[in-house]
């Protein structure tokens, strides 16, 4: 599958899916970064990767902290507006996670809110890890946030309606196999849309697996953005801090 198949290349760059989710809770998001940088200690002249950064809200809060922050993403529409914060500290560029990107070059890469496991198959995904891995520092630190599927397979909805903005989207989430799919169904501008999200259900174990095939550790396991320990069967995220 070529890049410009794939869901994410097209549904990521689309003004409705930022629409979709222009209810995201923000506030609890700074809650859990801030929790991070208090976790993790960073040194004031780190340096950060804010990796799969969407159009830069948290690469910039990051840099507001007084950091180094570099924001990359695949989506070239949300790259060019968050060029409009860069500064000496906090730059952004289009890239995809499944090549290496400035190698041994950062402190710390945050992989946040659910930005991996798009792929079609398990081993893009442990290309990405690989990739990934490289951007970090001898010694430096690695964070992916990801859903907990055990919880959100079991709690899966099936149909759901909502309507934001003037535009009424139908979505429907079912299993095909390993993979999470959302379909987003609506009419906009006379238009009718459809486009599909697929996210792996990784589970712990799973990353586990990945990580040995990569030269990150497991530092840290949590399940909440308050950095509650992990429970398969109650918590709401599967957080990891790795050590390279």
């Amino acid at each position: 599958m070529s890049q410009s198949e794939e869901w994410f290349s097209t549904w990521f760059d689309s003004p409705y899916y930022h629409i979709l989710y222009s209810n995201r809770n923000y506030t609890e998001a700074e809650q859990f970064l801030r929790n991070l940088l208090q976790h993790l200690h960073p040194k004031p002249d780190a340096k950060i990767l804010d990796l799969a950064c969407g159009k830069g809200r948290h690469a910039i809060y990051l840099n507001q902290q007084g950091y180094n922050v570099t924001g990359v993403d695949l989506s070239p529409q949300s790259i060019a507006y968050a060029k409009q914060f860069e500064n000496e500290k906090l730059h952004f560029e289009v890239h995809d996670m499944r090549e290496a990107f400035k190698p041994n070059q950062f402190d710390f890469v945050l992989n946040l809110f659910t930005s991996f496991g798009y792929f079609a198959s398990e081993t893009e995904n442990v290309v990405a890890l690989k990739a990934i891995a490289e951007s970090v520092k001898p010694g430096g630190k690695l964070v992916i946030d990801f859903l907990n599927a055990e919880k959100v397979v079991a709690n899966l909805v099936p149909q759901e309606t909502k309507v934001l903005e003037g535009v009424t989207f139908h979505i429907t989430k079912h299993m095909e196999g390993k993979l999470i799919v959302k379909t987003i169904e609506f009419e906009a501008e006379g238009r009718q849309y459809h486009f599909q999200e697929k996210v792996w259900a990784l589970t712990a174990e799973d990353f586990l697996e990945y990580f040995k095939m990569t030269d990150l550790r497991l530092h840290e396991c949590f399940g909440s953005y308050k950095l509650e320990p992990f429970d398969a069967k109650t918590s709401d995220r599967l957080i990891f801090i790795l050590k390279k």
